[in-house]
């Protein structure tokens, strides 16, 4: 189990996190849900190894290899759709075996007969799927997600979510989940955490039990969730507009 124990975090004069507690389990998908600039990608970032708690500890992770998915692809312009991949591959996959991982990520997303395309020449969906086969690809522990589908919109967001759920069922692995979405929560969350305004606090943490395959966002107990989710969001949002 990854765990945030008591962790603090402050950046410049706005403190993030105050005492946070989160554990996340492995090997499942935790999605983390909360108001804008509540400290979501500060959790990620903690984890990524990109900054260090003020005080507390983050446990679970040493050894891990870590596979990051951005708001935004962040491709190498220069380096095909193949090439993308290969790269992030190139130091610890056997040449042999990363054809066989471009192949099988490429063909899964429909990105196979692009593989040669340089990003320029794909739409922004298909920049964003490109991202994401190259964080499956990796050879990782844990992968975090960033709000990846933020700009698409909603049928292209649903599909990406779909293939996301396709790619842990090939090979389960732990992935954290940053979404401002509570749909994209429900269709891919084995646990939906609640995060308050800032100073972060966890507000709810949700189980759902339905295997991804079988999600249905008309059949209990998702829409029972989403209600939940609404309300506590919308109690968190009275604290930065009061007035609503």
């Amino acid at each position: 189990m990854i765990a945030f124990e008591h962790v603090h975090k402050t950046l410049g004069q706005t403190r993030v996190l105050h005492n946070f507690s989160l554990p996340a389990k492995k090997n499942e998908i935790t999605c983390i849900i909360g108001p804008s600039g509540c400290g979501k990608t500060t959790i990620l970032q903690l984890l990524a190894g990109l900054g260090h708690p003020d005080a507390g500890r983050i446990t679970g992770i040493k050894g891990m290899r870590v596979s990051y998915v951005f708001q935004d692809p962040r491709l190498l312009l220069w380096k095909t759709v193949a090439q993308n991949i290969a790269f992030v591959l190139q130091d610890t996959v056997h040449p042999a075996k990363q054809q066989e991982l471009i192949r099988k990520y490429l063909t899964m997303t429909g990105l196979y007969e692009y593989r040669d395309n340089f990003p320029k020449a794909l739409s922004g969906g298909m920049k964003q799927r490109l991202a994401l086969c190259r964080a499956f690809a990796y050879p990782h522990d844990l992968l975090l997600m960033d709000e990846p589908f933020k700009s698409l919109d909603t049928p292209l967001r649903l599909g990406l979510v779909r293939q996301v759920a396709r790619m842990w069922q090939e090979k389960p692995r732990t992935v954290i989940f940053v979404t401002h979405e509570i749909m994209d929560a429900l269709l891919l969350g084995h646990r939906i955490i609640v995060l308050s305004a800032r100073p972060a606090a966890v507000l709810d943490d949700i189980r759902i039990d339905v295997p991804l395959a079988q999600r249905n966002v008309l059949q209990e107990p998702l829409p029972a969730s989403h209600a939940r989710l609404i309300a506590l969001l919308e109690g968190e949002n009275k604290k930065y507009f009061p007035d609503l």
